[in-house]
This record gives structure tokens, sequence and C-alpha cells, in this order.
């Protein structure tokens, strides 16, 4: 199983695996644990890794394609826990298609730190797109 080094490092794992529509990738962020919890965009309440796991299953072959610029990354630091707030600005071949507010928490687990919570939903007020449009 993978090792990440940072809350920050897990981070990047999760939106690469979201991005590539990587199912394994996926399960190598998330700790194992009945306490975890993840809220997708108008979506229930989802508690414990093997019933997360599954949702992503079933999101993630719709996601290739799709780049996550994030922005607006606030961290509230801890020892073993670690949130990270920010704006995730998603696109389709170079135009964004919607903004979600999420809230990213990652525990360490004595080795690795590992994401116990996404909870994102969309963003009621989206900032405009760049001047120059696309992904940066």
């Amino acid at each position: 199983m993978a090792t990440f080094p940072s809350p920050e490092s897990t981070e990047a794992a999760f939106y690469a695996a979201f991005q590539a529509g990587d199912a394994q990738g996926m399960r190598e962020i998330w700790h194992d644990s009945a306490e975890c919890v993840c809220i997708h965009p108008g979506g229930e309440r989802l508690q414990g890794t093997d019933i997360i796991l599954e949702s992503w299953d079933d999101i993630l072959p719709g996601m290739r394609g799709v780049i996550v610029h994030r922005t607006q990354v606030t961290a509230i630091p801890g020892e073993d826990l670690v949130l990270h707030v920010l704006r995730e600005n998603l696109y389709v071949q170079g135009e964004r298609r919607g903004v979600m507010l999420a809230t990213n928490g990652y525990r360490h687990d004595g080795e690795s730190w590992r994401m116990v919570l996404h909870h994102a939903s969309p963003d009621p007020e989206p900032t405009p797109e760049w001047p120059t449009g696309g992904v940066h």
C-alpha cells in the first residue's frame, strides 16, 4: 500500500485518482475505518470505507477527462488530523463545467496520512472564469 508523508501528498493522490478514474488509486488514499465520511454533491452521507469506495467505483469511470483545478485552499492544521477547505474548479476539454466547495480531512495513522473525510457541494456563487479561460 502507498504511503503519503503529508496531507498535501494524500490530497494530490486523491485528485490524481479522481481525474484518472483510478479506483485502485482511490483505495490507496482512504483510511480503513468505520468513521470515514464522504458526501458527494447532492448525495447522502456515506460512512465507512467500504461504502465510500463502492460509491467511488460508480463515480470514477465517468470522471476520466475531468481536470480539477484547486483554488483557495485553506489548511486547518493539527497534530494527527488536518482539514483542507477549497474550491474544486472542474474542467472538461479546457472549459470550466462547475465549481464545488470541498472539505477534505486527513488523519495520520502512525505510518502515513490517509483521507478520512471528503464533502463536496456546488458553489452557489462561483468566481468568474480566468480571463484566458482553460486550466491553469
